[in-house]
């Protein structure tokens, strides 16, 4: 039996820009989906997913990840027809959008595969393969997420480039808040294309000041200016507020989070549902505003970033 595994996400800075080749800067978590491979008698792929989950994510996205799948499988030259498979996922991240699930799984999955097949894929075709199996979820992604879930850690990420490690001074807690909203992200990146063509110079405007608040939050985290930092945040959520990808629900757990003490909160991933982040460092302002946010019947997410 082969078994892998997919690091959760959260991205800090720039979700939806990065897919315009704007710098972004994505922290693995410390979640993870497992995956293993076991060769079976039945026939083709079958798939026993065992993650926990949003109500109604599975279910939304059970054609995508069928597609995923085949994807990650073809990618990784492994032919069911000719010897069946059993993918039994499993693991302690919550399948939710704006966490990176679907980016862990088709990790998770192609480490499996490498394990059973005696592949021995290095981590830099872990992520090609995955990659493709996230074409089925986002159409054409930025990469982001497959990246942080192979690698793990604090990442610079620009598109088409080599990713850069951000190594900060500690591990920093922060908060996420789930609206149980499950978003299409294919859609929401569709809609911000079609919006940029409609009103090129109002987005290129934005588009150029989230690149340049990209780099003053790189400088920040190798400072350790926390304070900065959640400003910056907060900034580049009016920033996403602005090209249409937040919704009341994202909005009203930042502004929560804010009240509560909270650094900095923005929405992760990407938008119209899923998650936000807050920057809560120390225990006691994680727990505060996780109680908030709980208080008012969310899901939260307790964990660190770098």
């Amino acid at each position: 039996m082969g078994e892998g595994s997919g690091y959760g996400k959260v991205i800090l800075f720039n979700e939806h820009f990065v897919v315009h080749q704007v710098p972004s800067i994505v922290s693995a978590i410390d979640k993870k989906t497992t995956a293993t491979v076991e060769r079976s008698s039945g026939k083709g792929w079958t798939l026993e997913d065992n993650r926990p989950a949003t109500p109604g994510y599975k279910e939304e996205k059970l054609a995508q990840q069928k597609d995923s799948v085949d994807r990650v499988l073809k990618a990784a030259g492994v032919n069911p027809a000719e010897t069946p498979i059993k993918i039994t996922l499993g693991g302690d991240l919550i399948v939710a959008s704006g966490i990176g699930a679907s980016a862990a799984s088709c990790v998770a999955i192609a480490k499996a595969l490498s394990d059973e097949f005696g592949l021995h894929f290095s981590d830099e075709m872990v992520n090609e393969i995955a990659y493709e199996g996230e074409r089925a979820y986002h159409g054409t992604p930025s990469g982001v997420d497959n990246t942080a879930a192979t690698y793990g850690g604090l990442l610079w990420f620009v598109r088409g480039k080599p990713i850069e490690r951000i190594k900060i001074k500690r591990p920093v807690e922060v908060v996420m808040g789930n609206t149980g909203l499950v978003a299409n992200t294919e859609a929401a990146v569709a809609g911000v294309r079609e919006r940029k063509q409609k009103y090129p110079e109002k987005y290129e405007k934005i588009f150029k000041e989230a690149g340049e608040l990209a780099y003053i939050a790189k400088k920040a985290l190798l400072d350790y200016d926390l304070g900065a930092v959640g400003k910056l945040m907060d900034e580049n959520h009016r920033q996403l507020q602005a090209i249409g990808v937040s919704c009341k629900e994202l909005d009203f757990l930042v502004g929560l989070a804010r009240s509560n003490g909270a650094y900095g909160a923005k929405m992760t991933g990407g938008g119209l549902g899923g998650n936000m982040v807050a920057l809560t460092p120390g225990k006691d302002l994680q727990d505060r505003v996780a109680r908030a946010i709980k208080k008012e019947g969310f899901e939260v997410l307790m964990t660190r970033i770098g």
